[in-house]
């Protein structure tokens, strides 16, 4: 027996993931939400949902008055506090100039926090103070100045005596916000500004800290699980190199890099750590890892992470219920020696983001349709969303995390190739096609990765995939299928007329498809139910049930089964389709509308040259510049 109710202050899909375990465990749970989230998944999920305020999440989720009148309220035993809503919480606790309730004051009534107590958290909140604790508990540090920096003439003085590169963040930080990486002095000054402003609006806390950046480092953690009882364990590690703005993309479980010795190592500074700080619950000790295999400590997130899935799938656990358990007083149930890995495990955050602006700004807008590829095997989805959901400019614009599962590495990555194929979104944009390339690219197979990954890969950024001839001409193909079994269906219609009329038995198409800068003359004709067409000189065979109604298509192509999406099509014959995970624009005609479109009086191009478009949907914090000014 643990708790009756859990009161869970936070929101979209880990909100979902902590009560679809206290729907396992027997536990009512209690959701809370801001206006704009009232139709959210986790209200529906939940056995009570109350809302604390408008969207900010500063006036709802991180609204202490209003979650603790909930808590008394709905008589809630304990109170699940999770990802970056744990720290900002605690944080408010600790910083807070006006007397907050403390939480011991809530511990006398009667709630249970999920998760760590107040001393590990502000410990391990705290960078400065959590690099301290792990150079006395033998743990590797990185280089740097253990204090908090003061201004910025200072900070360019501690980055001298480091020696350049520096990493200059949020000592209360996390998610890659209020992060610099400076070369020179000039660049420390400026980002000592930013981080600082970027430091005090996410966290509260403009406190900043400098260590010495290493260059082309992997990012690898541990995952660690102790209870009240002093025992402690390692759940193997994490590879979460494949980053963009110090926020993971790619995550997988375990990693390709590390030897048996190293992943001990590593596993015992980590639990080492954790004792130190008397730290119960689930934790994540987060390492840099140069390419010798030395190994640094980095920071310790006191919550469950982002990327835990991938850990359950290789050890069998679930980690919510044991923080649960372990929140309630139980000892851990496993030793060490009992800690396997089963298998491999890869997780791919899908975010609606525009991937070809910087690998990823946001995007907003309402799922149209949406439909997560949970027919296929092994394929886990941990979202907070659903068709018709809004992905708002006040949350994270993460849609959901895909996780694949296999036996062995090439296992997880082909039924992930599969299941970023079979996704549905619509509505907004996303970045399936970047994390599509990202799993099939040469290096990531060889497990050749660093946290410069992205940038090496596409250094003028990610401009979606690169068709080889053979994939340009399926392409070709498909798409002229499609246009000739769609001209079939609209000659098909119930109803017989009294007078019958002779049917012209038309077996063959000649047509024009205009793809990226080509124009391409395609010859279909019809064979049964499939096509045999013709491209370059070449004949493929396209064989499909031609379900037009449905999302997802699943076409064969000279024996090559590939799972396409037809987005958008109109009346001039353009269509887009997504193939192998890029959106790919055409133009079908046939060979008579083709030759007649020249004829066709251009539109001319909207003239922007006068106009200053924001990339991405955000609010407006500063302008550099006054009416009359020369920019």
């Amino acid at each position: 027996q643990t708790f009756e109710k859990l009161l869970i202050a936070n929101r979209g899909e880990i909100a979902c993931r902590v009560i679809k375990t206290c729907k396992k465990m027997g536990i009512k749970t209690v959701a809370i939400h801001s206006d704009v989230d009232a139709n959210a998944v986790h209200v529906k999920m939940a056995d009570e949902a109350v809302c604390v305020g408008p969207a900010p999440t500063s006036k709802s989720y991180l609204n202490m008055d209003a979650i603790m009148e909930v808590i008394k309220k709905t008589r809630a035993q304990a109170v699940s506090l999770n990802e970056s809503i744990c720290c900002s919480w605690l944080l408010t606790f600790s910083l807070s100039p006006k007397p907050k309730p403390s939480l011991s004051l809530q511990a006398s009534e009667g709630v249970t926090f999920i998760g760590p107590d107040t001393h590990a958290i502000q410990a391990m909140g705290d960078k400065i103070e959590s690099k301290l604790l792990a150079k006395n508990a033998k743990v590797n540090t990185i280089p740097g100045f253990d204090g908090v920096v003061k201004d910025a003439d200072e900070a360019v003085r501690i980055a001298r005596e480091i020696g350049y590169p520096v990493m200059i963040k949020a000592s209360a930080g996390g998610g890659g916000k209020g992060m610099r990486i400076a070369w020179d002095d000039e660049e420390t000054r400026e980002g000592f500004r930013f981080s600082s402003q970027e430091a005090a609006s996410s966290f509260g806390d403009d406190r900043l800290l400098i260590e010495k950046f290493i260059d082309n480092p992997r990012h690898i953690e541990i995952q660690v699980l102790a209870d009240k009882h002093g025992n402690a364990l390692w759940l193997n590690e994490r590879e979460c190199s494949i980053q963009r703005r110090n926020q993971k993309v790619v995550e997988e479980a375990p990693s390709t890099f590390l030897d048996p010795e190293t992943r001990r190592a590593m596993g015992e500074q980590a639990v080492a750590l954790a004792k130190a700080v008397k730290y119960s619950s689930a934790g994540t000790v987060e390492f840099l890892v140069d390419s010798s295999k030395n190994f640094y400590f980095l920071e310790m997130n006191t919550r469950l992470q982002v990327e835990h899935p991938v850990t359950e799938c290789i050890t069998g656990l679930d980690l919510v219920q044991e923080m649960i358990r372990v929140a309630k007083g139980y000892p851990l149930r496993h030793k060490q020696a009992d800690i396997p890995i089963n298998g491999w495990a890869v997780e791919c955050r899908v975010y609606a983001e525009d991937p070809y602006k910087s690998f990823g700004l946001p995007s907003i807008g309402r799922l149209s349709q949406y439909q997560e590829p949970l027919h296929l095997p092994s394929v886990r989805v941990d979202s907070g969303i659903q068709q018709g959901s809004d992905i708002s400019i006040y949350y994270d614009p993460m849609i959901s995390k895909l996780i694949t599962y296999g036996s062995n590495r090439a296992e997880a990555l082909k039924r992930m190739e599969e299941a970023l194929d079979n996704y549905v979104i619509r509505g907004v944009t996303h970045n399936i096609s970047l994390l599509r390339e990202v799993i099939i690219h040469p290096r990531f197979v060889q497990g050749d990765i660093s946290t410069k990954f992205l940038p090496e890969v596409y250094p003028v950024g990610f401009k979606g995939h690169k068709l080889t001839d053979l994939e340009r001409r399926e392409l070709l193909a498909t798409a002229a299928s499609l246009y000739v079994a769609e001209q079939l269906r609209s000659q098909r219609f119930l109803g017989t007329p009294r007078i019958p009329i002779a049917k012209l038995q038309r077996n063959t198409w000649e047509l024009s498809v205009h793809l990226e800068d080509g124009v391409y003359p395609v010859a279909v004709s019809k064979n049964g139910s499939s096509f045999s067409v013709e491209v370059d000189g070449i004949k493929l065979n396209v064989t499909s049930e031609w379900n037009l109604a449905s999302p997802l298509l699943s076409v064969t192509i000279d024996g090559t089964q590939r799972t396409i999406q037809r987005l958008s099509r109109n009346a001039s014959g353009n269509t887009s389709i997504q193939f192998l995970g890029t959106v790919y624009k055409l133009q079908i005609l046939t060979k008579v509308a083709a030759e007649l479109s020249k004829y066709m009086p251009e539109k001319a191009a909207e003239d922007t040259s006068s106009v200053l478009r924001s990339p991405m949907p955000g609010a407006v914090v500063a302008v550099s510049v006054k009416p009359g000014d020369t920019v």
